[in-house]
């Protein structure tokens, strides 16, 4: 069994309700060395169990494709057609399909160049109405419009985000109108009987920017109460603020929020036991191996939020322009700690937090 998503059948239109309880459906992929189908169970008692539905699979779509390749359906409801959409990689993209029922599927259209767990979703541009986001598990996504039935790209592809991150989804319909996403996080951990980890929760929106529309991806604002100032700097040199951050080195779980400035048109970052956290080129416009250009093209400083676990770090570039994420992984040889390195760079703000355990 491999991935899919989860709906509340509200209006009953699978048939599974029960004395007013409202069903929840999953749609999810149903593996073999064949081929792969899509199937869905129901649950009358909030996900505790799931029945399965006795007429699986409810898409087999193999033949169609000539290919094994056709997993992790994404469901929603769409409200304009009063239809179930779902959104499925097949081979080379993502496939739309529609349905009435969620047992009977008709296939609709196809995007090319996604691939792995699909998502497709609304957002509007700076609180006005908007565009229609596509992505895959890559960290890429598409703008567009979207009829119900057919995607049809207007700009991208675009990254969002890298590093570790994979096959992140989405929430639909929170009370709040928030897109909120969990990423998986292909961090190992030795002796652990899981796969990697989740990511924090960030918020999507889209920001208008000098190139159009941009998806920003930042922590959701419950995080914050995890998080305690604890010292703040201003207009340090580098050698100063690693003076300064020394006695954090060996912290378990910190957060750092960072400005520098570069001097020299070519690299500094900010590294933890010699692992760059941040390695941002200003000659190749890079940041940690990835192309990253600033809302203002002349600027010589960026900006960082830095979330630092046990086996986990997380970074948000400008606001949430760009991030990535990587495992926690200092170099035994090193110990000078968390350093900023780069020709005479000015650290312009510097500020420090203390971070309690989720699990306490």
């Amino acid at each position: 069994m491999f991935s899919g998503s989860a709906v509340i059948d509200y209006d009953n239109t699978a048939g599974f309700n029960t004395d007013g309880v409202p069903a929840m459906i999953a749609a999810y992929t149903a593996d073999s060395p064949e081929k792969q189908v899509q199937c869905i169970a129901y649950s009358l008692d909030n996900g505790r169990t799931f029945i399965k539905y006795k007429g699986n699979p409810v898409i087999d779509s193999k033949h169609s494709w000539n290919s094994k390749d056709t997993r992790d359906p994404k469901v929603f409801w769409y409200k304009p057609g009063n239809h179930w959409v779902m959104v499925l990689n097949e081979r080379d993209g993502h496939s739309i399909y529609t349905s009435a029922n969620l047992k009977d599927w008709k296939y609709e259209s196809h995007v090319t160049g996604f691939w792995e767990c699909p998502e497709l979703f609304e957002l509007p541009i700076d609180g006005n109405p908007g565009s229609e986001v596509m992505y895959g598990a890559s960290g890429t996504y598409m703008l567009g419009s979207f009829d119900g039935k057919v995607f049809t790209p207007e700009a991208g592809k675009y990254p969002y985000t890298a590093g570790s991150i994979y096959a992140a989804q989405t929430f639909t319909n929170m009370l709040d109108g928030r897109r909120v996403q969990i990423g998986w996080g292909r961090i190992s951990h030795a002796g652990m009987p899981f796969n990697g980890m989740m990511l924090l929760p960030t918020e999507l929106t889209l920001r208008t920017t000098k190139e159009g529309p941009r998806l920003f991806n930042v922590p959701v604002k419950e995080t914050e109460q995890l998080f305690s100032s604890v010292r703040q700097w201003e207009n340090l040199t580098s050698d100063q603020a690693n003076e300064l951050l020394d006695e954090f080195d060996r912290a378990d779980g910190l957060r750092i929020k960072t400005t520098f400035k570069l001097s020299h048109a070519t690299s500094a970052g900010f590294n933890l036991f010699g692992q760059r956290i941040i390695d941002y080129d200003l000659n190749f416009n890079t940041v940690n191996g990835t192309f990253y250009s600033p809302a203002d093209r002349t600027s010589m400083e960026i900006s960082a939020d830095i979330y630092i676990d046990r086996t986990s770090i997380e970074v948000f570039i400008d606001g949430g322009a760009f991030s990535y994420s990587m495992e926690r992984k200092p170099h035994a040889d090193n110990q000078e700690g968390f350093h900023f390195w780069g020709n005479n760079i000015e650290v312009k703000n510097l500020e420090v937090f203390s971070a309690q355990s989720i699990w306490k």
